[in-house]
């Protein structure tokens, strides 16, 4: 089972927002299903308004049970105080603002969920999974086995808004729609986070990463950007990685001696040159390698897929 709790809360009393209720809505829409519209995660929404009581049920709630994987994701207030971060409920009282980010953690850590995923977009986001407490209780920092988390910010930074929308949340479901798919289609936490680390530069707000996972489960899935059944015929084109395949002007179909079976092979390592898993020898493009009779060999990207082609996991 793949649950996900999705919570955008806009109507705070006395300092509303206007994009998180947009982005939540988003943000389940895409997560929901997969790439090819087959179902993803089971999700329950909170939308607009939420009780401390309210969020704190649903977030137990989503954690319960031994679930392949839990999923939560939120977009509002953030608060950091000298007790720790954080998330700000819409019925936010002096010092009683919302749910502490440590409770938060405790509630993942004691899951039996196998794998565990927090997303944050909010103010002081990093504030997740750093301990508030003195150096001797440090274990409440500690990440249980299969959890990731990703927020927006760094602990003492605000998250940008623009044009009603989080900027986190923007590159976020860039991320998931396909920015950041490997060659199989897997979108994985950890190539989300890369994906949005690279989109915001030095002097814009830093998202963070923490994770203790021993393997990357997908979030979602989208078509591939080499059908299977291309990639595995890496290991048929590539006896060893090191080897080299000869090409030869027969390879080239708008060449007089090209050959039917030659030119559909070259087509194939054409598909591997574009996607950065081959790479010709010698010269600048496939096209001259075949011409003057040259070669083409594996990129280290090339040596991974071939391994995994090799050893029967795609």
């Amino acid at each position: 089972m793949r649950k996900a709790l999705v919570v955008g809360l806009n109507d705070y009393p006395s300092a509303p927002l206007e994009g998180c209720v947009n982005d939540a809505v988003r943000f389940n829409s895409v997560i929901s299903k997969n790439g090819d519209g087959s179902p993803n995660f089971h999700v329950m929404q909170i939308l607009y308004t939420a009780t401390k009581a309210e969020l704190r049920h649903a977030i137990e709630s989503l954690f319960e049970g031994e679930n392949d994987i839990a999923l939560f994701y939120f977009s509002g207030h953030g608060l950091l105080k000298n007790t720790g971060g954080y998330i700000v409920t819409t019925d936010a009282t002096q010092y009683d603002e919302g749910i502490s980010m440590d409770d938060i953690l405790k509630i993942a850590n004691k899951s039996k969920t196998r794998d565990k995923v927090i997303i944050l977009d909010c103010c002081h986001s990093g504030a997740l999974g750093s301990s508030s407490l003195s150096d001797t209780e440090n274990k409440l920092a500690q990440l249980c086995d299969g959890l990731t988390i990703l927020t927006a910010s760094k602990s003492k930074e605000s998250a940008i808004e623009i044009d009603g929308s989080g900027v986190f949340t923007s590159l976020l479901l860039d991320a998931l729609e396909g920015g950041a798919a490997d060659l199989r289609g897997n979108i994985t936490p950890g190539s989300v986070y890369s994906y949005i680390d690279e989109a915001l530069g030095a002097w814009e707000q830093r998202p963070v990463f923490k994770t203790n996972v021993s393997r990357f489960t997908p979030l979602r899935t989208v078509s591939p950007k080499l059908p299977l059944t291309t990639l595995r015929k890496l290991k048929e084109y590539f006896e060893n990685p090191a080897q080299e395949y000869p090409l030869d002007p027969t390879y080239e179909f708008t060449h007089q001696d090209a050959i039917a079976e030659h030119v559909s092979i070259m087509k194939d390592l054409q598909k591997f040159s574009t996607v950065g898993l081959v790479i010709p020898v010698a010269e600048e493009h496939m096209y001259f390698a075949a011409i003057n009779s040259t070669s083409c060999r594996l990129t280290a990207l090339g040596y991974q897929y071939w391994r995994l082609a090799s050893e029967e996991k795609i």
